[in-house]
């Protein structure tokens, strides 16, 4: 369903104040001497700023804790012990996918997120369990958010026999994007882990989203063979490496030419900007011509009690750890966390131009820069033209 606004006195990306006539869920015109139409709803900015919609694009839907009982996290330090620990309690935790994602994606929602990508576990224990809630939910939700779905390995793909057929399934039942982990790390097998996850793209010609944990040497190692594939395969432009901690290295000798490669394939970079773990320099990336995005990652789970889905709280985490401090800096940060996303995604029309869907986010704030650091809780969130959370409330209502 289609849907007409008037918005009254907004400043669009903190520029000159001006008007803007949606259509059909579309921008249809801009400027200061608009009148609004008789038969269409009219919103009065109040001189906010009228920002683009957000966009996650790296969570965990099936997996967040919101709205169970504290979770005492007593989990080993190692990726394994977490990993295990998570899939065996899934079902005692009561992590019901399609109600934990529901919640989440109603958080993200009326934060400003218009748009999600969540890899959904894909495992020998759950089947297709997380990804059929997941498929449920957004079928739901669908008035407040977009929602792409990453088939997840993420016990490991041939560390359990079973895991590449299930995945197969989760292709087979409409997932957008394939998903891998840790080729040398998790599978211990880089070759045939490879191999695997390529072979699914080529398969249903879907892109890839891997996670790549794997430090200094051992992630570059990682790296050199999925840009290999990537070559070798035609997939530039289909490739999104998410964490690449081995490109925060303080080796340049190691890390420039990888961003060479990467640049040249067109390969994505996901970082959360992490505070325990180097970080890829958005930077030097952003300057090679990389797209970036950025995303929550798991939001109060087993692996840690942290997150709360706002993007805009991201991308002061994502300029704090590359330290952006002067306001273009800092518009860099917001980039990654709106338009990187959407290039990441291929979201069509994304934007605030006409012709652009209208998913849009209003917010107080004198520039960009102000409406990262401040926060306003005071946020009206626009999806398809129609206003879906105002003030931290959603139309939409949370099991």
């Amino acid at each position: 369903m289609s849907h007409n606004l008037f918005l009254r006195n907004v400043r669009p990306m903190a520029g000159p104040a001006t008007n803007v006539l949606i259509e059909n869920s579309r921008i249809a015109a801009m400027g200061l001497d608009l009148a609004a139409p008789a038969d269409i709803p009219s919103e009065d900015g109040k001189g906010h700023l009228l920002l683009p919609g957000l966009v996650e694009a790296h969570t965990h839907l099936d997996k967040s804790l919101l709205g169970l009982p504290w979770y005492k996290n007593e989990v080993g330090p190692k990726l394994l012990d977490k990993i295990d620990n998570e899939r065996l309690n899934k079902r005692r935790l009561n992590m019901d996918p399609y109600t934990q994602s529901f919640r989440q994606t109603v958080q993200s929602s009326r934060l400003g997120t218009t748009h999600i990508r969540s890899h959904v576990d894909v495992d020998t224990d759950h089947g297709m369990w997380g990804v059929e809630g997941i498929m449920k939910m957004r079928a739901e939700c669908h008035e407040i958010i977009d929602v792409e779905i990453v088939a997840f390995p993420q016990s490991g793909l041939l560390r359990r026999p079973g895991t590449l057929e299930l995945m197969h399934e989760a292709m087979k039942l409409g997932s957008e994007v394939v998903g891998g982990l840790d080729p040398c790390a998790i599978d211990r097998d880089p070759k045939g882990h490879l191999d695997a996850v390529f072979g699914l793209c080529q398969t249903y010609g879907k892109a890839l989203d891997i996670h790549l944990h794997e430090p200094g040497e051992m992630g570059a190692f990682s790296f050199d063979l999925i840009m290999e594939r990537t070559r070798a395969l035609g997939m530039q432009g289909k490739v999104t490496v998410s964490h690449a901690f081995c490109l925060g290295w303080p080796d340049r000798d190691l890390v420039d030419p990888l961003i060479e490669q990467i640049a040249e394939l067109d390969i994505a970079i996901m970082t959360t900007g992490p505070a325990s773990r180097p970080a890829p320099p958005i930077r030097r990336l952003i300057a090679a011509g990389i797209r970036v995005c950025s995303g929550s990652d798991g939001i109060r789970d087993t692996w840690g009690p942290y997150g709360n889905g706002d993007m805009l709280e991201r991308a002061m985490f994502v300029a704090l750890r590359n330290n952006c401090r002067r306001d273009d800096e800092m518009r860099l940060a917001f980039d990654v966390v709106t338009s990187g996303g959407a290039k990441v995604m291929e979201l069509p029309d994304y934007g605030i131009g006409i012709g652009c869907q209208a998913d849009l986010l209003l917010v107080p704030g004198e520039a960009v820069a102000d409406a990262i650091v401040s926060r306003s809780p005071f946020r009206r969130v626009i999806k398809r033209g129609k206003i879906v959370a105002r003030d931290g409330a959603s139309i939409a209502s949370a099991p």
